[in-house]
């Protein structure tokens, strides 16, 4: 194996790991049965701050999610030409 090839694969799991990551720590979007009976936290704070929280979350998750489809076909790349 070449450093390339090393280097590559090294950022690719480090990637993987990330996304991972970030998928678990998200919330789900569903409410639950919470809804139906009205139980649910209308206060203007709550709302804000989750919301931004998870927006953050989601972009993080997505500019992770394209470095390592970027990072596995360069590695893919890497290998199949011998680089």
């Amino acid at each position: 194996m070449s450093i390339l090839e090393i280097v590559l694969s090294v950022l690719d799991i480090l990637f993987g790991i990330a996304m991972i990551t970030l998928f678990l720590v998200q919330e789900g979007n569903d409410n639950g049965m919470g809804v139906i009976g009205g139980a649910s936290s209308d206060s203007y704070y709550s709302k804000t701050k989750g919301r931004s929280l998870e927006e953050r979350l989601k972009r993080y998750t997505m500019l992770v999610a394209v470095c390592f489809a970027i990072t596995s076909i360069l590695l893919y790349i890497a290998i199949s030409r011998g680089l």
